[in-house]
C-alpha cells in the first residue's frame, strides 16, 4: 500500500550529438535533470493526459494522446 504513494522520478537525457536515433550510447548521452511522469486514466473522448513534473513539482510538459495514435504537446518553459 505505501508503494501507491511513492512518486516515481526518472532520470531525463539529451543526445549531445543531436543526432536523431533508436540507440543512444552512453558517450554520446548526458543527463538533463530529472522528471516525474503522471497520467491520467480517465480519458475525455479517447484522449488521455500526460503530466510531466519536475523534481520540485513545477510542470513541464502536458501531453494529449489521442486513441487513434497521435499526440500533441505543450511544453512550459519558465525561464525569463
Amino acid at each position: 500500500m505505501k508503494e501507491d504513494f511513492i512518486d516515481t522520478i526518472f532520470n531525463e537525457y539529451y543526445n549531445i550529438d543531436g543526432k536523431r536515433s533508436n540507440v543512444i550510447k552512453s558517450a554520446e548521452a548526458a543527463i538533463a535533470g530529472k522528471t516525474k511522469i503522471s497520467v491520467e486514466e480517465e480519458s475525455f473522448d479517447g484522449v488521455k493526459i500526460v503530466l510531466k513534473k519536475g523534481e520540485d513539482e513545477t510542470l513541464k510538459e502536458i501531453k494529449f494522446i489521442c486513441s487513434c495514435g497521435q499526440t500533441k504537446s505543450v511544453l512550459l518553459d519558465y525561464s525569463e
